[in-house]
């Protein structure tokens, strides 16, 4: 009898985590079908790292500017604009007729993303029972990985198997969103006392002196980690299909999931290896990633792309969620907020600016060069974060309560 009402206490905090999810999950629904947008549009590689790239200018602008805004006006009023955000993007590639569309529907998805990334978290905690914090983590970090790893599953599994490859993903996802908001309509709003819009003031990057030392590691690992993430979604389906002969979109779309739903395994598993472990850990799968990408690159083998992912993806997990538990605990309270806000701001760079880089390469050395290129860049900052801690006497341990909020 006592299973049913926890059940039932659980099950806000599991329903926020689903329309969290819906909401990722439109961030890389795109990721198998640039290809055919390519062949639809006529655009350059370069093209499609810059269209990926808007979407984490729009993430960082939002995370700015409007980071905090939740705490002010509700949770469930950020999360249904962030809704609204999502809606207009999956509406622009439906309507993607000429290449303003798709720079549009990315920068849309990264006002969507940015909304949901902080209040999002934020409120699947408050939703879960008294005591759930750690399991309320689990959710929020599942939720956010596993939709994100989800949105290309999906799209490539209907580009490969249904008809509109380019139309059915976002009616699809259009549907779920329109479902999320009559749930997050259902749910209560956990911010008691709120506040005018026009008491949200923008959050600025900040960094104390006794951060800096735990700051630089965390910092290196993180931008290395998405960095990664960018590259698998961006120009990973490109390189399957001109070296690897993979032209299934199922096939490209699950690969790259692959990466994201390895992250939420490297996440969950912080909790076991502890933090002050599994940063160096973390740097050592995503240095191990790397060279599987290189030697994938290489030597065009299809498996070696796939173990990539998963060792990849299960470093970025590890090494983000103590990277962000570490930095939080060294923060003083009362700049906590502008030290995460600055950490996040270097993860989503990591996604864009090397991501631009290959495109920029690739132009000029082909594909294939480009990614030995961006690799060889990448393993340089990892290995020196790697060395940093290795050399560093006395690593902070973090607050293991501080660690809920990774994306």
């Amino acid at each position: 009898m006592d299973g049913d009402p926890a059940r039932r206490g659980w099950l806000p905090c599991f329903l926020s985590g689903a329309v969290f999810a819906v909401c990722m999950a439109g961030t890389t629904l795109p990721t198998p079908l640039y290809s055919l947008y390519q062949d639809k549009l006529g655009f350059s590689e370069l093209t499609v790292t810059v269209v990926y790239a808007v979407y984490a200018f729009g993430v960082i602008g939002v995370l700015l500017l409007a980071g905090n805004a939740s705490d002010a006006v509700g949770r469930r009023p950020v999360l249904i604009w962030g809704l609204v955000c999502a809606a207009a993007s999956a509406v622009c590639f439906l309507c993607a007729t000429a290449l303003g569309w798709l720079y549009a529907g990315r920068l849309l998805s990264g006002l969507s993303a940015g909304l949901f990334t902080g209040a999002a978290t934020a409120y699947v905690m408050e939703l879960a029972p008294g005591k759930g914090s750690p399991r309320a983590s689990l959710v929020a970090t599942a939720a956010n990985m596993g939709g994100l790893g989800c949105g290309p599953l999906l799209a490539g599994v209907l580009a490969q198997y249904a008809p509109w490859p380019l139309y059915l993903p976002f009616v699809v996802h259009l549907a779920l969103l329109a479902v999320s908001a009559a749930v997050l309509l259902g749910l209560r709003e956990t911010v008691r006392e709120r506040r005018p819009l026009s008491t949200v003031r923008p959050q600025r990057p900040g960094l104390p002196p006794e951060v800096r030392a735990v700051f630089r590691p965390a910092a290196l690992a993180s931008f290395v980690g998405f960095a990664l993430f960018g590259v698998f979604t961006s120009v990973s389906p490109a390189f399957l299909s001109q070296f690897l002969d993979v032209d299934n979109h199922a096939v490209s779309g699950l690969i790259v999931a692959l990466a994201f739903f390895a992250s939420i395994a490297g996440q969950s598993a912080v909790g076991r290896i502890g933090e002050r472990r599994s940063l160096p850990l973390g740097c050592a799968g995503l240095l191990g990633g790397l060279a599987l990408l290189a030697g994938a690159l290489w030597w065009q083998l299809l498996p070696l792309v796939v173990l990539s992912a998963v060792l990849g993806g299960a470093g970025q997990g590890l090494a983000f969620r103590a990277a962000l538990a570490q930095v939080a605990a060294a923060s003083p309270a009362d700049r906590r907020a502008a030290v995460i806000s600055t950490l996040f701001v270097v993860a989503y760079a990591g996604i864009s600016l090397p991501v631009i880089g290959v495109g920029i390469l690739s132009g000029h050395i082909g594909l294939q060069d480009a990614g030995l290129v961006f690799i060889a860049c990448m393993a340089v900052l990892v290995t020196c974060a790697g060395v940093y801690l290795l050399r560093s006497s006395s690593p902070p341990s973090g607050d293991p309560t501080t660690s809920s909020s990774a994306p």
